[in-house]
């Protein structure tokens, strides 16, 4: 089953769906597309799909999409693919999914499945990455601007970097309690928040834990040469950056305020609680892709 949210990307759901039918090999699969509707959409399809036996559902769209049928599919025998169709991509490039259509397609014809952890926060499915701070607060904006793509939400980054305030936190890791001031903090299931900005370059889909980056206050004059190692997998190089490998964190700050999970935005408490998911869902890989 593929699953295409209309409203991804720039492409119409016919360029969505034009390799589908010329490179998927028919001697493998027969397969059906359903177009989501509305929001939450996917993760029920996915749900169906999951409970009549479907091998994969794959997710034609972007992070929230991927999000959403993986949601739905946790803890079943139904594998998850991908055609990503989004700005982000997070989950797709840490699984060295082919960013071209047909490449993504022809890769489920010669894939194997595979089993890879997956965060909640809150309640809340993750498979990429949660936090708090600065990026959940450009997340949220950027949802507010109800632009897409990669130019608009940079532009967010850039205005609302300076007008932004450091937090402080009261953490426990695995019940070790730490006191922090950060700008922000991820919980890092991959390796990116997407377009292959490493925030946990040494993060595993396999190994049962994630990755706490905390970024600690920093001046302006330090800003452009830290953001270049965050985005390019240099962070544990600052000494603005401080990682933790852990399967349990309890974050507490003085008010509720915005989040985000897998890039989407939502309000959370004071008190957020982080955990892991060993093996918790199913996945299409190529068949040759090493390290998940």
């Amino acid at each position: 089953m593929f699953i295409v949210n209309p409203i991804s990307g720039k492409e119409s759901v016919e360029d969505k769906c034009r390799s589908i039918g010329s490179v998927l090999d028919s001697s493998i699969y027969d397969y059906k597309v359903l177009v989501t509707e509305r929001a939450g959409h996917a993760a029920e399809i996915a749900k169906a799909c999951s409970e009549v036996g479907t091998d994969i559902v794959v997710a034609v769209g972007g992070d929230g999409t991927v999000n959403e049928v993986a949601s739905g599919l946790i803890g079943t025998q139904t594998a998850l693919g991908i055609i990503p169709c989004g700005s982000g991509n997070g989950l797709a490039r840490h699984l060295g999914i082919p960013m071209n259509h047909a490449k993504a397609v022809e890769l489920l014809n010669q894939c194997r499945i595979e089993s890879i952890d997956y965060g909640v926060v809150e309640g809340h499915p993750f498979f990429c990455t949660c936090g708090v701070g600065y990026d959940a607060w450009i997340s949220h904006k950027f949802a507010e601007s109800g632009k897409r793509g990669v130019l608009p939400y940079i532009e967010n980054a850039i205005t609302e970097f300076f007008a932004y305030k450091s937090e402080e936190y009261s953490l426990t890791v695995d019940g070790r309690k730490l006191e922090e001031k950060a700008f922000l903090m991820t919980c890092a299931n991959a390796d990116q928040w997407g377009n292959n900005a490493l925030i946990a370059p040494s993060a595993s889909l396999q190994d049962g834990l994630l990755d706490l980056c905390i970024v600690k206050p920093f001046t302006p004059f330090e800003a452009p040469v830290l953001a270049a190692k965050l985005m390019d997998g240099r962070a544990e190089t600052s000494k603005r950056v401080k990682y933790m490998k852990c399967q349990n964190i309890l974050i507490q700050r003085s008010r509720p305020g915005v989040a985000h999970y897998d890039g989407e935005p939502c309000e959370l408490g004071s008190t957020i609680h982080v955990g892991i998911v060993k093996s918790g869902l199913k996945v299409a890989v190529a068949d040759d892709r090493q390290k998940i």
